[in-house]
């Protein structure tokens, strides 16, 4: 079982980085290279919380095609980052904050135990584990800080440029709470490892 993990370990931080972005988030960058520093856990995928505008899916009669990023950053966001995104609008524009969001493949149910125990202590109350058939274990760090709000109509502006800024402010506040959450994570994971080696000393 162990050599098993450590090949998937091994094969799954060898893969090139398939997601939009291609690489991993900066915010989360020294925690995810800590996690993977370890010999029980791997990340398998990861957001560190992200504020985008994007063009909603469209429907060609048949099925809906894919959405169209038209801003995104994983900072924090002023008003004049919109504006151009804005004047660009054609179709149904949403504003949206998604919170950080990781899945790390565990050796054993204890570990994984330990991820979900952390996560939720450090502010991630809806983390949670999960065990396929195969005996994959899966801790998956979640939160329920999502922010979404429609801004246009068939590329008419539903919304003024003062309750833009507005629900730009809530987004911000939130993304400030979640960076606080994955520092505490972070300092969290370490003292829980630090007391686990000593426990077995």
């Amino acid at each position: 079982m162990a050599k098993s993990f450590a090949l998937q370990k091994k094969n799954n931080l060898s893969k090139i980085d398939c997601s939009r972005k291609g690489s991993i988030d900066a915010p989360i960058l020294s925690l995810c290279q800590y996690i993977n520093s370890q010999e029980q856990y791997f990340t398998t995928s990861s957001c560190s919380g992200r504020i985008t505008i994007f063009k909603d899916a469209e429907s060609d009669g048949v099925k809906k095609k894919g959405c169209r990023w038209l801003f995104t950053t994983h900072e924090l966001v002023h008003l004049e980052d919109t504006i151009a995104p804005l004047e660009e609008i054609t179709g149904n524009a949403v504003f949206k904050f998604e919170p950080f969001v990781m899945h790390i493949q565990c050796r054993e149910l204890h570990d994984a135990q330990t991820i979900h125990a952390v996560s939720v202590a450090s502010g991630f109350r809806n983390s949670g584990i999960t065990v396929n058939r195969k005996g994959k274990i899966i801790a998956a760090i979640r939160s329920t800080q999502c922010l979404e709000v429609p801004l246009s109509n068939n590329g008419e502006l539903l919304v003024s440029k003062e309750y833009i800024d507005y629900i730009i402010g809530i987004a911000n506040q939130k993304m400030s709470e979640n960076l606080t959450r994955i520092q505490r994570l972070f300092e969290n994971l370490q003292e829980a490892n630090l007391k686990s080696s000593g426990s077995h000393i």
